[in-house]
This record gives C-alpha cells, sequence and structure tokens, in this order.
C-alpha cells in the first residue's frame, strides 16, 4: 500500500504541477501580467499552503520548532535543491529586474529573519523566541512585497513563449485543481515514502529530516520544473522566489503573531545556511553567463544541499 501511495503521490503531483502552470500562464497572457508576478503570487502562494498549514496549526497546537524549522528547512530546499534541480532540467534566465530586486529581496527576508530571531546574540535576551511584534514587523515586509508585485504586475511576458490562452474559467479550472492535486500528492506521497522509510529502519529524525521537510516543498519543486520545461522562466524563478518570501514574512509572520515562537533546536548555523543559501541564489545567477543559472551551477546548489543535510543528520538534530 506504501508503495501504492508513492506512486500514486508521484502521478498527482506531476499531472497538478503541469494543470498549475498551464492555467496560470494563460492568465498571465490574458491579462497582459508577466509571467514572474504570476509566479511570485498565484503560483508561489498556493505551492507554500503544505508549509502555512504545517507552520500555522503546530504555531497553534505549541510546536513552535516544528512551525520555524518547516520554514528554515522548505526555503533552503528551495534555493538550494528546486533551483538546482530545474537549472539541470532546462537552464535558467533571470531577468535582470529579478536579479536586482526579487533575489536582494530574498537576501534581506533571510537576514531579517535571523535577527527578529536570535534575541540572544542581537536583543541581549536569555532566550531565542519570535515574538508577537516580530510577527507583525514580517507581516509589514509581507504587505511591502505585495505592493511592491501589484506595481509591476503590467510589465508584459518577459519575451517567454507565449502559451494557449484559455477562458478565465478554464484558467482558474486548471489552478484550482492543479493545486489541490498537489497537496493531496504531496500527502500520498510524504506517507507512502514514510512507510517505506520505516519498513526499512529509517530513523523519525531523518524522516522528518529528509522526507516532511523535502515533502512540504514538492509543489514548488515540480511546478517550477515543469515551468522550465515549458521555457516558462518568470513562473520557474517567481515560484522560488515568492514561496520564499511568502514562508518567511506571510507564514511566521502570521505564525508568530497568533503564538510567539522559540526557537528550540534551531540554531545560528540554520540561519546562516538559509542566508548564504540566498546570496549564492542571487551569485550563480550573475556570474558566469549573463544572468542564467547553468546545468552545472544548479549541480552545485544541489551539492550544497547534500552536503547540509548530511550534516544535520550527522549532528542528529
Amino acid at each position: 500500500m506504501d508503495f501504492l501511495f508513492l506512486i500514486l503521490g508521484l502521478v498527482l503531483i506531476l499531472v497538478g504541477a503541469n494543470g498549475l502552470t498551464d492555467g496560470a500562464a494563460s492568465v498571465a497572457k490574458r491579462f497582459k501580467i508577466s509571467n514572474l508576478v504570476i509566479g511570485l503570487t498565484i503560483v508561489a502562494f498556493g505551492t507554500s499552503a503544505p508549509e502555512f498549514t504545517v507552520s500555522l496549526i503546530s504555531s497553534i497546537n505549541g510546536n513552535p520548532e516544528i512551525a520555524i524549522g518547516n520554514v528554515v528547512g522548505s526555503n533552503i530546499f528551495n534555493t538550494l535543491m528546486i533551483i538546482g534541480a530545474t537549472a539541470l532540467v532546462m537552464p535558467i534566465s533571470v531577468g535582470k529586474g529579478t536579479l536586482t530586486r526579487e533575489l536582494p529581496l530574498c537576501i534581506l527576508a533571510s537576514v531579517v529573519l535571523s535577527v527578529c530571531a536570535f534575541d540572544t546574540l542581537f536583543a541581549s535576551q536569555t532566550t531565542n523566541v519570535l515574538s508577537r511584534g516580530d510577527g507583525i514587523v514580517m507581516l509589514c515586509f509581507f504587505a511591502i512585497f505585495l505592493g511592491y508585485t501589484f506595481a509591476i504586475a503590467k510589465n508584459g511576458n518577459d519575451d517567454e513563449p507565449s502559451p494557449k490562452e484559455m477562458s478565465v474559467f478554464k484558467s482558474t479550472l486548471y489552478i484550482v485543481l492543479g493545486l489541490v492535486a498537489l497537496v493531496a500528492g504531496v500527502r500520498l506521497f510524504v506517507d507512502g515514502a514514510s512507510g517505506i522509510a520505516r519498513m526499512m529502519g529509517v530513523s523519525e529524525s531523518v524522516i522528518g529530516l529528509t522526507l516532511v521537510a523535502g515533502g512540504t516543498s514538492l509543489p514548488e519543486l515540480a511546478t517550477s520544473v515543469v515551468a522550465a520545461y515549458k521555457k516558462n522562466s518568470g513562473i520557474a524563478i517567481g515560484n522560488v522566489v515568492g514561496s520564499n518570501l511568502f514562508n518567511i514574512f506571510g507564514v511566521l509572520g502570521v505564525s508568530a503573531t497568533v503564538a510567539p515562537l522559540n526557537l528550540g533546536g534551531i540554531t545560528m548555523i540554520d540561519m546562516a545556511v538559509l542566508v548564504a543559501s540566498s546570496v549564492l541564489f542571487w551569485l550563480v545567477a550573475l556570474a558566469f553567463k549573463k544572468r542564467t543559472i547553468t546545468r552545472l551551477e544548479g549541480i552545485a546548489l544541489i551539492i550544497c544541499y547534500i552536503v547540509y543535510t548530511v550534516y544535520l543528520i550527522s549532528q542528529g538534530s
């Protein structure tokens, strides 16, 4: 049964990603909105639904480490593994505006989270807590991000291949059903993979660090890879950037406002990797080939994620 869940989950994820990408690209074309903006908003917020659900419920239920760890782990996975895997499928073209505005905003979000979270280092406190005040600050940043996104919403489609235009109803249906299939597929995949891992004697901590953390980011992975394959770089990049910003400013902003979040086992090393991964994302888009993340750079990003994961497992975190 676990193998059936695993296969069915993968099928739903791929079908959902395909439908979501087609529907989102059609909306962008119909309303003359940049694919990047669609990726930053509709696609990114939709694929971040698992992270939002897990973190909010964890905050309400008094499990702050899960709420914060889910976001930090997902963002690192998004930046290193998803961008790396997407570049392997098809080198990703990065727009000039993304390089000078959206990617620096991702770095800023990681830095803001680190400063707000580590009170023992930056505020001379005895414990590290994301307070309600910190949550409100993050929500203010989120509002600024939304205002910026709406301001650039009419910048066209970035010279990307023109998708088949659908009716508004059909586009909306593709987006909604795509998101439903993605979320259902993730649940089945994680349940199936976790069951198989337990049968093989893999520990719960390793399952949580790998299968569950990666599982909540599977919608972003599938959507970005499919978008890159269809040469919609705007959606592929916007999905990751928007998801990372939504996770920090939106998900943790809401979660910390609902209930203060104690960092617990989340360390400075984890936060340093979060910031470093955002900086590395910006650097590979800037370096070597002009505004293009190549397959070789994609491999380098994936290797970085594997090294970090091996470190976590070795520490027994």
